[in-house]
């Protein structure tokens, strides 16, 4: 018996990307089932109900190790973080030329010192 299982783990092979999808596409051929495409590329059947999980929720590279995917609310989540974060980094982009317009109006009006501050950065760029 335990020669057996030597035997089946030297048969453990890998499969490339390319040949998981196309495992995949095979069972959803019409009128195919899942059981009857495992058994005929000999991949178990929980292997490649897996790998239909991981091809519909698009992920190749979880197919590809077995990674979990990112569910697509998550990413519609981070998408949104990041419209979000775009549109704040624009307005603080925004105040800080306003300021630094007013910083050199108030310098040309002599109502603020020509010069930086020692040690400071000048905040009027040219």
């Amino acid at each position: 018996m335990s020669n057996s299982v030597i035997n089946q783990t030297n048969l453990r092979r890998r499969l490339t990307v390319q040949q998981k999808m196309s495992v995949v596409q095979a069972s959803y051929e019409p009128g195919v089932s899942v059981f009857e495409v495992a058994r005929k590329y000999n991949v178990g059947l929980s292997t490649l109900v897996k790998w239909r999980k991981n091809a519909m929720e698009g992920s190749l590279m979880s197919v590809k190790d077995n990674s979990p995917a990112v569910p697509a609310s998550e990413v519609k989540k981070l998408k949104k973080e990041i419209a979000q974060l775009q549109r704040l980094l624009g307005k603080k982009s925004l105040q800080v030329k306003l300021l630094q317009d007013a910083v050199a109006i108030a310098r040309e009006k002599k109502l603020i010192s020509q010069q930086p501050l020692p040690g400071v950065d000048d905040i009027v760029s040219d």
